[in-house]
């Protein structure tokens, strides 16, 4: 593994447990893809530093487990913005609300 990855790899671990901030948003003020900082926080940091790496692990691990409802919100948030009261209602959402 190259140094410039292992030095990406640490600074991006440190960050996460500094901030909390999602793999989203350290990508783009790493200049990196998802991808990569996720590769760099699951496969590599164990490698290069295991106790940062459990610290990251449970950053992640709440992510995970709150996804749902920063999406639910970022749903709400996306019509409020635009003005419309509600999400779209496909014609089969009556029925399956009422079994």
């Amino acid at each position: 593994m190259h140094d410039y990855i292992k030095e990406r790899t640490i600074k991006i671990g440190k960050h996460i447990v500094e901030t909390k901030k999602t793999v989203r948003v350290i990508a783009k003020e790493f200049g990196v893809s998802k991808s990569t900082v996720h590769k760099d926080l699951t496969e590599r940091l164990p490698e290069i530093h295991p106790e940062l790496a459990n610290e990251v692990k449970e950053i992640l691990s709440h992510h995970k487990a709150i996804r749902h409802l920063r999406g639910g919100e970022a749903t709400k948030m996306k019509y409020q913005l635009h003005g419309k009261k509600e999400p779209p209602q496909s014609p089969h959402s009556d029925s399956l609300m009422l079994k």
